[in-house]
C-alpha cells in the first residue's frame, strides 16, 4: 500500500513583498485567509512566518501568537502550524533560540547552517531542539545542501540532536534571478539520507511542480508556496498560493500517493492528535 504524501505551504518567507506578487499574505488576517484557501486546496500544514508592519522578516512571540490565534480561527483543527526560527539576515542564533524557548511551538523548522554553523553555538541549539521534542512538539531540520545532511547527522550520531527518526527538508534552488530548482539535486540528498528518517521538499521556482512529483515518486513529501515559487510550470504568474497546492495535489495524485488528512498529519509528526494547551 502507497503512503499517503503531506502537502504543507509556505505562503509567504522572509522576504518577498507585494511587489512579487500581489496575493503575498503578510498580516495575521491575510495568513488566515490563505491558510483557509490552501486548506480548502489540499495542505494540511502551514509553513508560518510573520512580518512587521513595513514588511520586514520578524521573529517575535507576540506576533507569533496574534498570527497563530487568526489561523487557527479560521481553519479549526485542519491544519497543523508550523513556525519558522529563519534568521531571514535580521537574527542570530541566540534570537532565534530566544524565541523557541518562549514560544514553544507545537511545530517548528530550524535551519541546521543557521543554529548548527558556528561550532559555539552548537550545545545551546541542540539543547533547545532537545527540549522541544522532549515537550512533546515536531521539529523539521532544514538542509539547503548534502553537506547540511552529513552536518546535521553527525550532530545526530554525537547526542547532540536528538536520537531516533527525523523529519528533514530538502531545499533546492536558491533566491536568485531567475529562481530555478534542478530536480536532479534530489538524489544527491537521498544518498546520504539515513534509512527511516522523513523528508520533505521545496523548491525554488517554475520547476517546483516537477520536484514535488519527483518527490512524491521516492516517497518524500512537499512544501509548496509563495516563499520559494510564484509560477506555474510554464512560466507565467499563478493567482495565489492556493494554485500551487491544487497544482502540487495534482502532481502528488498522478504518482498513485493520496494527500494526507489532518489526523495523518499529527500521527506523521508524533503529535497528539488532540491539541493540547500549547500554541499550534
Amino acid at each position: 500500500m502507497t503512503s499517503p504524501c503531506l502537502l504543507m505551504v509556505a505562503p509567504n518567507g522572509a522576504r518577498r513583498t507585494r511587489v512579487d506578487h500581489p496575493q503575498i499574505p503578510l498580516t495575521p488576517e491575510a495568513l488566515a485567509a490563505d491558510a483557509l484557501a490552501c486548506r480548502d486546496a489540499g495542505a494540511a500544514m502551514v509553513h508560518l512566518h510573520v512580518r512587521e508592519p513595513d514588511g520586514r522578516h520578524l521573529l517575535d512571540v507576540a506576533a507569533y501568537r496574534d498570527a497563530l490565534g487568526m489561523i487557527r480561527a479560521a481553519v479549526g483543527d485542519d491544519m497543523v502550524l508550523q513556525v519558522t526560527s529563519e534568521a531571514g539576515g535580521r537574527y542570530d542564533p541566540q534570537a532565534q533560540r530566544k524565541l523557541l524557548e518562549e514560544l514553544r511551538p507545537e511545530s517548528v523548522s530550524v535551519a541546521v547552517r543557521e543554529l548548527f554553523g558556528d561550532p559555539q553555538e552548537v550545545a545551546a541549539s541542540g539543547a533547545v531542539c532537545r527540549n522541544l521534542q522532549a515537550e512533546g512538539g515536531s521539529v523539521q531540520y532544514i538542509l539547503y545542501s548534502v553537506e547540511d545532511l552529513l552536518h546535521f547527522n553527525q550532530l545526530r550520531d554525537t547526542g547532540v540532536l536528538p536520537s531516533g527518526k527525523s523529519f528533514l527538508l530538502f531545499v533546492l534552488g536558491r533566491y536568485e534571478t531567475p529562481p530555478v530548482a534542478d530536480p536532479a539535486r534530489l538524489p544527491e540528498f537521498l544518498k546520504a539520507l539515513t534509512p527511516g528518517d522523513k523528508w520533505a521538499v521545496c523548491a525554488f521556482g517554475p520547476t517546483e511542480a516537477e520536484c514535488m512529483g519527483l518527490a512524491a515518486a521516492h516517497g518524500g513529501h512537499a512544501r509548496v508556496g509563495f516563499e520559494n515559487n510564484l509560477w506555474r510550470p510554464d512560466g507565467t504568474l499563478v493567482k495565489d498560493n492556493a494554485e500551487l497546492v491544487r497544482l502540487t495535489r495534482e502532481r502528488i495524485e498522478a504518482s498513485g500517493r493520496s494527500i494526507m488528512k489532518p489526523r495523518q498529519v499529527r500521527e506523521f509528526l508524533g503529535l497528539p492528535l488532540v491539541r493540547s494547551g500549547r500554541l499550534a
